[in-house]
């Protein structure tokens, strides 16, 4: 059941992952959970009805199996485009692979039979980036193009896989699931430092944040 955090701000509980819908200046789905999450995805689009084909944009987070999961089935019905950081961008396309150097390349490459999205309209974004509402800001670590994205006006962080919600606290992505985990902790310092305030903090795992977002993301930083 779609989940309403803030006046716009709707979370998608999905398989083990969260997917958001956010009212901007046009409808921007957040990520958008595994292939196995079809279904589900329709179903909490309709819940606030609406289709895939009334979605205006896709702010991707980053490249992972369960956050570009749908993508590839949605994609004939989709009339939107979707903004992902420059690296992951181009593995989302084709244009490059997963490294296999790397233990998340290599789990990457593995999947990525699972993950293929055809027919999208991909634009890279750089940090500092303004899509709607929303600020974009590199966060790398988690994966090289893992993007956050921050909306003042909103007060709402989507935050991807940079961290993950703990017990009403946020913790930083773990080793097992992390190209550099100290890209990860210098990304996290980064953007508490840059990122204007914020109440809601959406993650990719865990439960979201409905106040003092911003605030539990300073004290990690300082953790």
């Amino acid at each position: 059941m779609a989940t309403e955090l803030t006046e716009g701000v709707w979370h998608f509980s999905l398989r083990g992952v969260n997917a958001y819908l956010v009212f901007d200046d046009v409808p921007t789905l957040v990520d958008a959970g595994t292939p196995l999450d079809e279904s589900r995805l329709r179903a909490e689009l309709g819940e606030l009805g609406m289709e895939p084909g009334d979605v205006g944009r896709v702010l991707l987070t980053h490249y992972d199996l369960d956050h570009i999961g749908t993508l590839g089935a949605l994609a004939p019905e989709l009339d939107a485009t979707v903004y992902a950081g420059p690296d992951d961008a181009e593995v989302l396309t084709g244009a490059r692979s997963p490294p296999i150097s790397n233990h998340k390349g290599a789990f990457q490459r593995l999947v990525g039979v699972f993950t293929s999205a055809p027919n999208l309209d991909v634009e890279p974004i750089d940090d500092g980036d303004t899509i709607g509402s929303f600020k974009a800001y590199h966060t790398p670590g988690h994966t090289p193009g893992h993007v956050a994205y921050v909306s003042a006006d909103l007060s709402v962080a989507l935050l991807g896989d940079l961290v993950a919600g703990a017990d009403g606290a946020l913790e930083p992505s773990g080793w097992a699931m992390s190209y550099d985990t100290e890209r990860v902790r210098e990304s996290i310092d980064d953007l508490a430092a840059r990122a204007p305030p914020f109440e809601v903090a959406c993650m990719g795992h865990g439960t979201p944040l409905t106040a003092g977002g911003s605030e539990a993301l300073a004290a990690l930083a300082r953790a």
